[in-house]
């Protein structure tokens, strides 16, 4: 599958991005109503993988605050006819804990499982349908997309065409 690595100068144009993430999430779930929708979000701490989560949980519906899951593991947002569950695994210590919590109900129909820290989790949460790779780049950050299925390499290369105006 082919990766697509988009550049940001700030935080304002990561949110943006975010939403325009969110738009093809649910046109992954128009296409595909039946399936959950794995997102690894991977990048070293202050990376910015908590600001993009609060701008697609935002873009869903949500208006509250959207906050780390670092100590309670997961934030659960029932945003109809969505839930949005964000995890971070970043403190967890043995991917059996996960068990304990019911890790698989999480993954059902129309889900949007954002996970954190998701190689902790390894042999117990679900493979990923996108990977999301956040790098430093000098002051900003570049964001690259590995899609893993053949619906989201269509959906995100249309967004790619519409961001480049080809």
């Amino acid at each position: 599958m082919q990766n697509l690595t988009f550049s940001f100068k700030n935080e304002t144009q990561m949110l943006q991005f975010g939403t325009q993430l969110a738009v093809i999430f649910k046109q992954y779930f128009a296409k595909s109503p039946n399936n959950s929708l794995v997102v690894y979000l991977n990048g070293e701490l202050g990376a910015g993988k908590t600001t993009l989560t609060r701008s697609i949980v935002q873009a869903f519906g949500h208006t509250g605050n959207v906050k780390s899951p670092t100590y309670t593991l997961v934030e659960e947002y029932q945003l109809s006819p969505y839930s949005v569950y964000h995890f971070d695994l970043y403190r967890l210590s043995d991917p059996e804990e996960l068990e304990f919590m019911g890790i698989r109900d999480y993954f059902q129909a129309q889900s949007l499982c954002l996970l954190e820290w998701a190689e902790k989790g390894k042999g117990v949460i679900a493979e990923s349908n996108l990977d999301i790779q956040i790098d430093y780049a000098d002051e900003g950050r570049n964001i690259t997309l590995l899609p893993k299925t053949a619906e989201l390499v269509e959906i995100i290369t249309q967004l790619n065409n519409e961001r480049t105006g080809t």
